[in-house]
């Protein structure tokens, strides 16, 4: 058997670009990029709830104008929802009850996002943040560095909220290149004391505009450290953009992720990555 696997499981029929998953009770939570609404995916019956995020909640809104929600993180009974930055229109973070499916908070982290491209050394051209982890200590914020300067940056974040007290440490990444393209974090998920994340190899320089994707990887850091346990290219030219635990066993930890094809078409595809203990206990 093969130490990394990644197969098809479903379409989800109404949800386009999806961006962020959160797997629950035979349930899929998920955002879409160009969409205000929180998706509620109930496995069994193949049921497709919506929730909206915002007042005048859409899909398919246009790409200037899109608060290009990209990452989702879950703890406890809260949901919070945090747009790129990449433009000054895309500086929310949601708070939602994760029971009621209701938004509890709407709040301006432009601040904060400033804060991060400072102490990051990142230009406002290549800050894009694509991965969230909350574990009720600590904000753990992923800079895609698909700009120029390929700027991949984990953003450790401490404090009593994150608008008016916080503190920051970052960690710069070296993430492997797939044709030549250097990959760049599109998502992330905290499983007891490791990151597993997502990367991506798109052929562009902007964090803006799209390009020709090239493939994704797989890989872990240690949170103690920060250091980069390994990383894995998984077959195939997809741009795996989400990810959530599905199970663990004695052999393997087994994920979910979702492929965003940067289309206007509300359907995305559901994948099963599967991992081998072997892969990484050598």
């Amino acid at each position: 058997m093969e130490k990394l696997q990644l197969s098809f499981l479903f379409k989800i029929i109404g949800l386009g670009s999806a961006s962020g998953l959160i797997y629950q009770n035979n349930t899929i939570l998920a955002i879409g990029d160009n969409s205000t609404y929180l998706y509620e995916y109930h496995i069994d019956s193949a049921k497709l709830d919506r929730h909206p995020l915002t007042e005048n909640a859409q899909e398919n809104i246009p790409k200037n104008q899109k608060q290009d929600l990209e990452a989702i993180t879950q703890f406890k009974d809260s949901l919070y929802i945090f747009g790129s930055g990449s433009t000054e229109n895309r500086t929310k973070m949601l708070h939602m009850d994760a029971k009621s499916k209701k938004v509890l908070a709407t709040k301006d982290v432009s601040d904060l996002y400033l804060a991060l491209q400072s102490f990051g050394e990142i230009k406002p051209d290549d800050f894009n943040l694509e991965g969230a982890i909350h574990n009720g200590e600590n904000w753990f914020l992923f800079n895609r560095g698909n700009g120029k300067t390929n700027k991949n940056v984990v953003f450790t974040i401490t404090g009593k909220n994150l608008t008016t007290d916080f503190r920051i440490l970052s960690n710069a990444y070296k993430l492997p290149k797939i044709k030549g393209v250097r990959s760049s974090f599109t998502d992330a998920i905290l499983v007891e004391d490791k990151i597993y994340f997502l990367a991506t190899s798109e052929n562009t320089e902007s964090t803006y505009d799209d390009g020709e994707i090239l493939g994704s990887i797989i890989g872990r850091i240690d949170i103690e450290t920060m250091q980069l346990d390994f990383t894995k290219k998984i077959e195939g030219n997809y741009k795996l953009e989400g990810i959530t635990l599905f199970q663990k066993t004695k052999d393997s930890i087994e994920f979910l992720v979702c492929e965003d094809k940067d289309n206007d078409v509300l359907e995305s595809s559901i994948y099963k990555l599967i991992i081998k203990n072997s892969l990484y206990n050598k």
